[in-house]
């Protein structure tokens, strides 16, 4: 049952999360004109900008996890709420670092990176849509044995 429709967002939600932080930046320092990944952001002193790149990580790992819960659909389902919770937190933090940069207004330029988060929580809801929609055929079934 891996082969669903909720399994190709949940595995497209996972690469937007895990590998387009790699590629993509999130805001350029206009200074220097050198762009800041997720990644970059480990060799930080602030704890805000270490949480990102693991929220990041944390929410790929959920997201490919929740792939494999196929067997236990309400299980998936929870897991793919908590996948929403942990990028809503993300997005969270992406929006405060962007409002409280230091040197404003050297910094002015935001990258499309930020709006990452908002595309997984896009994906993740499409899954649990299918997840639900897959649940009420298997309860109807079940209904007419």
């Amino acid at each position: 049952m891996i082969q669903r429709i909720q399994s190709i967002y949940l595995l497209i939600a996972s690469l937007l999360s895990g590998a387009l932080p790699l590629i993509i930046s999130l805001w350029t320092q206009t200074k220097e004109n050198t762009p800041i990944y997720v990644f970059d952001m480990f060799s930080s002193n602030s704890i805000l900008e270490n949480l990102i790149p693991v929220c990041f990580l944390i929410s790929a790992l959920v997201s490919l996890i929740t792939i494999f819960l196929y067997n236990n659909r309400k299980l998936q389902f929870v897991v793919g709420r908590i996948a929403i919770l942990i990028n809503l937190f993300l997005l969270g933090l992406l929006i405060y670092l962007s409002l409280t940069l230091s040197g404003e207004t050297a910094v002015s330029e935001k990258g499309i990176g930020m709006i990452i988060p908002i595309l997984v929580i896009l994906l993740i809801v499409l899954a649990n849509k299918a997840i639900k929609k897959d649940e009420d055929l298997v309860k109807s079934v079940d209904r007419l044995r």
